[in-house]
């Protein structure tokens, strides 16, 4: 029997934030079958209690060492064969950054991509950091795994992706190395699921600074992403951004998958 699920991710800033701004209110709406959060940024016994105990979901965190900063987290109601922290690279794995799922059909990651704007130093990581990752899924593909990616990427890949292209040439998340890492990634044989399935849709963004009424007027940049092996491209039935849902500086995006 065909089945088809729900996953979404979304980059809550804050877990302990996003919960006083409505979040249970629209997840018991919604029911996602898996949610994947980025920036959850708090300790293990900091995160509230009513994530950990959802009725019908299991949930799995990765907090940085650092208190206050970047984490992960998954909430699932399928439970997963295992669940790995990290890809084994300690700098990297020490900021709670990834956490890898595994089903019968897929392995689910859920990634909070560095940001590169703070110093050149912080855009190195990041740089490194997408290097060191597309060598990990790419020898989990070669295995035979199917992946299903999807995070806050902190990269919009292509014009069509920003409301001022122009103007963030030069800022990271704009840069041309960045978004030459993102055509790699998708010459490897990866694909953007909303851009696949939208490829000329505009105006639709993930995130929005918060300065300057930014989200009012849609000056926004899609930089949070599903991201497939090509294996799997066409069991992708949908792929969304939620822009009307509130919470965070970043929009949930999803998919809708039909093995």
């Amino acid at each position: 029997m065909e089945k088809k699920i729900e996953l979404l991710s979304w980059n809550i800033n804050g877990i302990r934030a996003v919960e006083r701004k409505g979040f249970f209110e629209w997840f018991k709406k919604r029911k996602p079958d898996i949610l994947a959060l980025q920036e959850i940024k708090a300790e293990e016994h900091k995160i509230p209690e009513k994530f950990k105990t959802i009725d019908g979901y299991f949930g799995f965190f990765n907090p940085a060492v650092r208190p206050g900063y970047s984490g992960t987290a998954i909430l699932t109601k399928i439970k997963p064969k295992s669940v790995r922290y990290g890809f084994g690279i300690k700098k990297f794995d020490d900021e709670g950054r990834t956490i890898i799922a595994e089903f019968d059909n897929f392995d689910f990651y859920c990634v909070y991509f560095p940001n590169g704007k703070m110093s050149p130093e912080r855009l190195k990581f990041k740089m490194d950091f997408y290097e060191a990752f597309l060598k990990y899924i790419n020898k989990e593909v070669g295995k035979g795994k199917n992946v299903v990616v999807c995070g806050d990427v902190n990269t919009a890949h292509m014009e069509i992706d920003l409301a001022r292209p122009q103007a963030n040439k030069k800022i990271s998340g704009f840069l041309p190395k960045e978004r030459a890492w993102m055509d790699k990634l998708f010459a490897a044989g990866y694909v953007d699921t909303f851009r696949n399935l939208h490829p000329d849709l505009k105006d639709k963004y993930s995130w929005w600074s918060q300065m300057a009424r930014a989200r009012d007027r849609n000056v926004g940049w899609r930089i949070d992403y599903f991201i497939v092996n090509k294996r799997i491209e066409e069991k992708i039935n949908k792929a969304f951004i939620l822009d009307k849902v509130m919470g965070s500086d970043h929009a949930p995006v999803g998919i809708e998958i039909d093995f």
